[in-house]
Formats: structure tokens, C-alpha cells, sequence
């Protein structure tokens, strides 16, 4: 995500940087996944806190990355198209707009 959010920025790419920004969730729901798995871990084997506590910590921090990504990819779309897309801000706008029609 990171990786394509810096392409999108160069290339000056909305598309591109509003598909990055879907795929937040994604990397939100992974993180989750592996926190849940590692906590089962712990639980049916407490030998393994501290090697599943660094793969939780790993985990939280790629999501973190996941999130900086998203956060370029909204500036990019900022960029390209003077929209704001920060936090469904054009959800938020097109229902407002649909409220005053």
C-alpha cells in the first residue's frame, strides 16, 4: 500500500490513491485477525507470550504503515482533485447534498 500510495503521489493518480484508501479496511481486519489468533495462542500455550506479543506488536505496526498509507493516498486525491476524502468525507457530503435535493 505504501509502495503504490508514493506512485499514486507521483503520478498524481486519484484512482489509484482511492483504491488504496478502500483497502484500509482490509489491513484494519488482518490486524484483528492476528490479534485474536495470537491471544488463543497464549492462552492454550502461555509459552508462547513472548514470540506472539512481538507478532502483535508487528502486526499493529503494519497496520500503522497500512494507515499512513491511507493517509498520502487521501492527500493525493486532496491533491489531484481538491476533494477531501478524509474519514468518508465525501460520503458525508454527497448525503447532504442528497438531503437538500
Amino acid at each position: 500500500m505504501l509502495h503504490e500510495a508514493l506512485d499514486a503521489f507521483v503520478r498524481d493518480d486519484a484512482e489509484t490513491a482511492r483504491r488504496i484508501c478502500e483497502r484500509d479496511d482490509e489491513v484494519d481486519h488482518l490486524n484483528r485477525k492476528v490479534f485474536r489468533e495470537m491471544i488463543d495462542q497464549m492462552v492454550a500455550d502461555p509459552s508462547t507470550i513472548p514470540r506472539a506479543m512481538e507478532l502483535v506488536l508487528v502486526a499493529r505496526n503494519l497496520e500503522r504503515v497500512g494507515d499512513m498509507a491511507t493517509n498520502v493516498a487521501e492527500e493525493v486525491v486532496f491533491i489531484a482533485e481538491a476533494r477531501v476524502i478524509k474519514h468518508h468525507a465525501e460520503e458525508t457530503a454527497a448525503e447532504e447534498d442528497f438531503g437538500r435535493a
